[in-house]
């Protein structure tokens, strides 16, 4: 995901029951920015300008205090998602500028990448001694969040979970085994996991996000929470997990952990495309109900090109992005709605009043495909994906309300 654009677009909220716009994961030559009417005419596509300034995070080696998080934030959000590598540099700012002249207000950036290494130093004595902070991204994190908050840009923070090869090589009592060797397993990228079953873990992830809270990040989203999914999985040997307890349980106890180490605070997660309709958890722990009980935002990759040949009856599914996301998000409503409670909260009456979620509901954020696996993706089909959000909204609260 590093090297993509990703655009969040058309945050809304009908007769109590909110899909949460969009993330566009974008290789950026299809990307759909409607402009602010007053900054360019209506139907042109806006772009970042050129710029010969330099961001303020940049110009010196102290940072500033910690910030608080944004007084007043937007009641539609849309945003984009930049690398921490582009965050701490002088492409930021004209980020900032494309933001300030579109209906862009939001940012998602990278803290903890796949990489295991974060994205600037943190006050996390176990991150520094993990060897994480060896490849800082951002100087001065603090100095670019009261950047973007002063410009009015809600600013979420995005952590990969357990894969993760610097803690791995740091703890590798907690990282999958190879069965045959004994060593750290890794997956067909050379990447290395940690056990999802490992909560001495837990705390390392959540010690990141509490850094990133604590310096005026407006939200934490999760990816990444799964056991794995690529490589010779039948030579993993698990140094937590038992074998015997449902991935999904698992899965959904580390959900629980999160959001009860932040109650108050709003919190996001991304799954595969998948789990919106499968209730098998995808052989990875991912059940989509189960992350509606313990998250602000859900977030599921609905990419036609990572669904199977032949899905919905299509040869090709990528070939046909609104079919695929609707039919997709419909059943993801449709398993929202389920749940029995009209605002779409979690139910109080099966979680402890301490874990269930505060936020006044739980929203569906999919991200949407803009890049060329499967099909050559084109604006009219990123807008039929788009299309599909707004379809399957209006069908849903129909039948609902």
């Amino acid at each position: 995901m590093s090297k993509f654009l990703h655009i969040v677009i058309t945050f809304f909220a009908v007769a109590g029951l909110c899909v949460a716009g969009f993330f566009l994961f974008s290789a950026h030559k299809n990307t759909v920015i409607d402009p602010k009417p007053a900054a360019v005419a209506q139907g042109t596509i806006a772009s970042p300008a050129a710029t010969s300034s330099n961001i303020a995070v940049k110009n010196s080696g102290s940072d500033l205090p910690f910030q608080p998080q944004l007084a007043n934030p937007p009641a539609v959000m849309k945003g984009i998602y930049v690398t921490a590598w582009t965050a701490g540099s002088a492409k930021m700012q004209a980020l900032i500028d494309l933001i300030k002249r579109t209906e862009l207000n939001a940012v998602v950036i990278d803290i903890k990448d796949y990489s295991g290494y974060v994205s600037y130093a943190m006050n996390v004595p176990d991150v520094a001694a993990s060897g994480a902070e060896n490849q800082i991204r951002i100087i001065r994190p603090d100095a670019l969040i009261k950047e973007l908050h002063d410009s009015g840009i809600y600013v979420i923070g995005r952590i990969t979970d357990f894969q993760d090869p610097i803690l791995a090589k740091a703890h590798p009592e907690w990282a999958l085994k190879n069965k045959t060797t004994g060593a750290v397993w890794t997956d067909d990228h050379g990447l290395a996991w940690i056990d999802p079953a490992a909560t001495p873990a837990w705390n390392y992830f959540a010690s990141v996000a509490k850094d990133a809270f604590a310096r005026g990040f407006d939200e934490i989203n999760f990816d990444y929470i799964r056991f794995a999914s690529d490589g010779s999985l039948e030579n993993i040997s698990y140094p937590y997990w038992d074998g015997k307890t449902p991935m999904a349980a698992v899965i959904a106890d580390y959900f629980k952990f999160l959001r009860r180490t932040f109650p108050n605070n709003k919190i996001s997660v991304d799954l595969f495309g998948l789990a919106t309709v499968n209730n098998d958890g995808l052989g990875i722990g991912q059940v989509i109900e189960n992350a509606y009980e313990y998250f602000d935002y859900v977030c599921p990759m609905v990419y036609p090109s990572h669904y199977a040949n032949g899905f919905i009856g299509y040869e090709n599914p990528a070939k046909y992005p609104y079919q695929v996301i609707d039919y997709s998000l419909s059943h993801g409503l449709a398993k929202l709605l389920a749940m029995g409670n009209a605002n779409t909260t979690a139910s109080s009456a099966i979680l402890e009043p301490s874990v269930a979620n505060n936020a006044p509901d739980t929203k569906l954020r999919p991200w949407l495909q803009d890049f060329d696996l499967g099909a050559a993706y084109t604006s009219a089909m990123v807008r039929e994906e788009k299309q599909a959000v707004y379809d399957a909204l209006d069908a849903a609260t129909s039948s609902q309300y």
